[in-house]
């Protein structure tokens, strides 16, 4: 469950540094929370796709990874950045 180049660079153009800045931990945490997203709505219709459950655990384990490094880096703007994403921390 990937998501389209065009939502990507739209994602990336957001909450990146610049259009073409993927490496960045905001810009990766927001794409990795728009993949978990279609995988949990993906997941709720197929009930038993266990490969799939467990891809999206890896990628809620790897997105926690990166928040956790926000907080630690610049803790003023990690409380705006999860609220502007949705996430319940």
């Amino acid at each position: 469950m990937s998501i389209e180049k065009e939502k990507k660079a739209e994602i990336i153009e957001t909450h990146g540094k610049s259009k073409n800045d993927s490496g960045s931990a905001e810009s990766q945490v927001a794409i990795l929370t728009e993949r978990i997203n279609n995988i949990t709505a993906h997941l709720k219709n197929n009930k038993k796709d266990h490969s799939g459950r467990r891809g999206l655990l890896g990628m809620v384990s790897k997105r926690r990874k990166l928040l956790k490094y926000i907080k630690a880096q610049r803790p003023t703007q990690y409380k705006a950045f999860i609220e502007k994403l949705n996430i319940r921390k």
